[in-house]
């Protein structure tokens, strides 16, 4: 989309006589053409002065609008002045699937970059959740995970060793290697909650300042049998989750 198009669509939000706030205006047009799709996710917007100076408005307004939607997570600033579109990635709660799967099925490029990966012995609350004994040992992968090479969440699993015993089998898909050797998770108990990012999760998901994360625990089964326990810290302002209800 050319500039031109992206300015007469916050010209025209900005003619309307409804009581709001300019910069509320600005960002609300912008925000609706990246709701309909009108602007993809890696369109670059105009710079604060090109839009400041077509408009005829000053640039802290235009800061202040691009700020509201840098705190909703829909666009974010690049090197230098430009602002470029994102995308937040929804994840359905009706459907048990690995992040890989999730990220391919919405048109992004899954990754990881790995932290860790050790055979060891569970923490207390890794060995609860997995219901192992105190002689008990787990093979625990800890990695972040990206879409479109942009980190998403930290994501930690424990299963137990006498399932995965080898960490060297495990490369971008967990539930890959799960399957291989038959035990592809069928089922999960999920829980949610938020949290504040700490100083590891945000050198980790390259945050800055205060930051939120949702906080995902999963139990996976195979059959009746526990096989794998995942503590993820998704970013909270890139990642929805989506429940769909019926009465």
């Amino acid at each position: 989309m050319d500039e031109t198009t992206i300015i007469d669509a916050v010209q025209a939000k900005l003619a309307q006589q409804d009581g709001m706030p300019l910069y509320r205006k600005v960002a609300s047009a912008i925000d609706g053409l990246i709701g309909t799709g009108t602007l993809k996710r890696g369109a670059l917007l105009p710079s604060e002065r090109v839009v400041a100076d077509r408009l005829g408005i000053s640039r802290v307004t235009i800061r202040k609008a691009l700020d509201v939607l840098i705190a909703q997570g829909v666009i974010r600033r690049k090197q230098g002045s430009r602002t470029e579109v994102t995308a937040r990635v929804e994840k359905s709660l009706a459907r048990l699937s690995s992040f890989s799967e999730d990220m391919l099925s919405r048109g992004f490029s899954p990754g990881c970059i790995w932290i860790s990966k050790e055979l060891t012995y569970p923490t207390p609350a890794e060995a609860m959740a997995l219901g192992l004994g105190p002689s008990g040992s787990i093979l625990r992968l800890k990695r972040v995970r990206t879409a479109d090479a942009v980190p998403i969440a930290i994501e930690t699993a424990a299963v137990p060793a006498t399932i995965l015993d080898n960490p060297d089998l495990v490369g971008e898909s967990l539930y890959a290697v799960l399957d291989a050797v038959g035990a592809l998770p069928e089922r999960a108990m999920q829980r949610m909650k938020a949290g504040p990012a700490d100083a590891a999760d945000k050198l980790h998901l390259g945050l800055e300042g205060p930051a939120s994360l949702l906080i995902v625990e999963r139990r996976c089964f195979h059959g009746d049998r526990i096989i794998e326990y995942t503590q993820t810290r998704y970013r909270g302002d890139v990642y929805d989750f989506v429940l769909e209800l019926h009465r």
